[in-house]
């Protein structure tokens, strides 16, 4: 009876067995096909804290419109700090985990596809509505953020040390002890302390460039590439810098190239591209230009020691147009670059290169005619913006507030008027003149805004500023986020008048260092102050024995 029993018991036992199997398998088939729809069957038999489950994707939502409305913004914010210092400008990110709002372009960034300076092709703009988790919002530098880059970056960066060392190189490691410990400045009339990052440390530089520093100006080269600058238009900038440094011949330019602390690459990058550039043919002639300017470098490395002892570190170049971070990105590489195109995406290196102004200078016979504005009494439009429809920014500024508020005058390019006086008087007459980025980060509007006294309101993320080693761009400029095109006219509302006096105070003190002299430049002025963010930041790479 026992064994009756017991075999009893074996049996149903293997037909439990059997009838649990075949379950779980009818359930892994199931779950194979997707007849069950929701979960995963097999693993809610067991602790869901214990096997984790999938999720599946969130769905991609893209709208593209050349004429879509951004939308409602969150709150701004808008801080102050004791000294009535603006800390921070713009609104709060729109990034929040639920979905994204970019402003793109619709076709490749310039930098990727080298176009000329006034491309053929027409460059739609597209505002990008996404809510795709996949892809996160390219960051935007800020400025605070810029700040402890290049913070950062003098206190941990040394330049290749070089092959032999020699007496410039102890003068500048000593030229940087003296900065950094700088007498305090209490009252200088010359100097407005509020601009500056660091009055003291800054005039401390100064002077230490005017006692000590030297610039060997290499004259190989045929013109008109070398030595042969445009004095006008947008380029200006590099025109002047080398008019009056390879006509220094007392103050910092030195005949004796074993005494140099900096060497001068005198290129022209506007003559580079009339020169060798072909239309239709970009990408060959974007290759010519990259070469021409390899050759070159190879021709002064074989006739002088001095590129080979640094590694091209202690020189320097000075280009305007757009395309010289990508024309300088390999064999100058190392070069300090001072560019109107200072673009944090496209390669600018803080505490080597230096962000160059780019102003537009309309006669040689005076580069800087119809300087200064009305007072603020006579300034009766808020904001002032006019310009050619290129780049992505632009078409948006122009979408969101042309013809749409009486207060914000913002156009397309205005008709042509002799002088360019329609442009200039509503320069002259607004509180606010907006700087909105083009194909590139850089415009010639920041300084025409500080030419003309008008508080310049920057719009282009990524954009390094003009001399900003030295410069606190937040005391006397409103930066504004491209995201922020639609609120703003709030954010320039929310700024009290008592602000804005101050801030337009600060502009006409900045001034000085914008402008250029025809003959001889003048202390503090934009020349001298090129070559002091060059010097700068070469004594803060150099290295000693």
């Amino acid at each position: 009876m026992g064994q009756e029993f017991l075999s009893l018991f074996h049996l149903e036992t293997k037909r439990l067995l059997w009838l649990i199997g075949f379950t779980f398998a009818v359930i892994i088939t199931f779950q194979y096909l997707e007849i069950i729809p929701y979960g995963n069957a097999v693993l809610s038999l067991f602790s869901a804290d214990k096997i984790p489950t999938s999720t599946s994707p969130s769905p991609k939502l893209e709208i593209v419109s050349n004429a879509t409305t951004i939308g409602s913004l969150p709150n701004k914010s808008i801080l102050f700090d004791e000294s009535d210092n603006i800390t921070r400008t713009g609104f709060s990110n729109l990034t929040n985990g639920s979905g994204a709002i970019n402003i793109t372009p619709e076709k490749a960034p310039a930098h990727l596809t080298p176009p000329p300076s006034s491309p053929a092709t027409n460059e739609t703009t597209s505002a990008v509505l996404s809510t795709n988790d996949d892809k996160e919002p390219s960051k935007v530098t800020s400025v605070s953020e810029m700040t402890k880059l290049l913070l950062q970056t003098h206190a941990s960066n040394r330049s290749m040390r070089p092959r032999w060392f020699s007496a410039v190189d102890q003068e500048l490691v000593q030229a940087r002890l003296e900065i950094e410990n700088a007498p305090i400045i209490e009252n200088d009339p010359d100097l407005y302390a509020p601009i500056y990052q660091n009055v003291s440390m800054f005039k401390r530089s100064y002077e230490l460039m005017e006692e000590t520093l030297k610039v060997y100006v290499y004259r190989e080269g045929d013109k008109p590439i070398l030595h042969s600058p445009s004095l006008t238009g947008i380029y200006a900038s590099e025109g002047w810098f080398m008019r009056h440094m390879e006509a220094d011949y007392q103050t910092f330019a030195t005949q004796d190239p074993n005494k140099a602390h900096l060497f001068y690459l005198p290129f022209s990058s506007r003559r580079l591209l009339q020169t060798l550039y072909v239309k239709g043919e970009e990408s060959h002639s974007f290759d010519i230009m990259v070469q021409y300017l390899h050759d070159y470098v190879d021709r002064i490395s074989r006739k002088h020691p001095f590129w080979n002892r640094t590694g091209g570190a202690d020189h320097f170049l000075v280009g305007c147009h757009d395309w010289v971070p990508a024309e300088t990105k390999e064999r100058l590489s190392n070069c300090i670059r001072a560019l109107c195109n200072a673009d944090v995406k496209q390669g600018f290196v803080f505490g080597k290169d230096v962000s160059l102004p780019e102003t537009l200078v309309h006669t040689a016979s005076h580069p800087a005619r119809d300087i200064g504005g009305y007072p603020p009494t006579q300034r009766t439009t808020l904001a002032f913006f006019a310009g050619r429809m290129h780049g992505y920014v632009r078409p948006i500024l122009l979408q969101h507030w042309e013809n749409k508020d009486p207060d914000m005058k913002i156009f397309g390019k205005l008709p042509k008027v002799q002088g360019n006086r329609n442009y200039i008087e509503y320069m002259k007459s607004s509180k606010y003149c907006i700087c909105a980025k083009g194909y590139e980060v850089n415009s010639p509007r920041v300084v025409e805004a500080i030419s003309f006294e008008c508080v310049p309101v920057i719009i282009s993320d990524d954009f390094v500023p003009p001399f900003f080693e030295v410069l606190n761009w937040e005391s006397f400029a409103v930066i504004v986020l491209e995201k922020d095109i639609p609120n703003l006219k709030n954010i320039l509302l929310s700024i009290p008048d008592k602000r804005y006096l101050t801030m337009l105070k600060r502009v006409k003190k900045v001034q000085q260092h914008f402008l250029w002299h025809k003959h001889v430049p003048v202390k503090y002025d934009v020349f001298h102050m090129i070559l002091h963010s060059i010097w700068y930041n070469r004594v803060f790479s150099a290295t000693g024995r």
